[in-house]
């Protein structure tokens, strides 16, 4: 009975994007994901990824999402099933591509 508890707990926090793109569609009062790519100035195919788990919520889309509804980026992972507290960055992140010299800004 106690495994049963720990199972149902453990299945509300798996990820979930369909929760969030449906709240965010509530609090907003859209009609549909057509709406809700419009207000948040995204393409329809990049709402449709994300609801079929094609494509996760990156962190400018959830920027987005914060700025056109004023929810907090911690309510917003809430709704999406992320319950992490810490967040772990490769190094490979941070370096520069080989191949790569000069900056984009060359022309003044």
């Amino acid at each position: 009975m106690n495994e049963t508890k720990e199972l149902s707990a453990q299945d509300q926090y798996q990820y979930d994007p369909n929760n969030l793109l449906e709240s965010l569609i509530e609090k907003l009062n859209l009609k549909n994901d057509a709406a809700l790519s419009r207000a948040l100035e995204v393409a329809p195919p990049l709402i449709s990824k994300i609801r079929h788990r094609r494509l996760p919520v990156g962190a400018s889309l959830l920027i987005r999402m914060h700025e056109v509804s004023q929810l907090s980026i911690r309510d917003l992972r809430h709704l999406m099933g992320d319950r992490r507290t810490k967040f772990r960055i490769s190094d490979k992140q941070f370096k520069p591509k080989a191949g790569v010299s000069g900056s984009a800004n060359t022309a003044a």
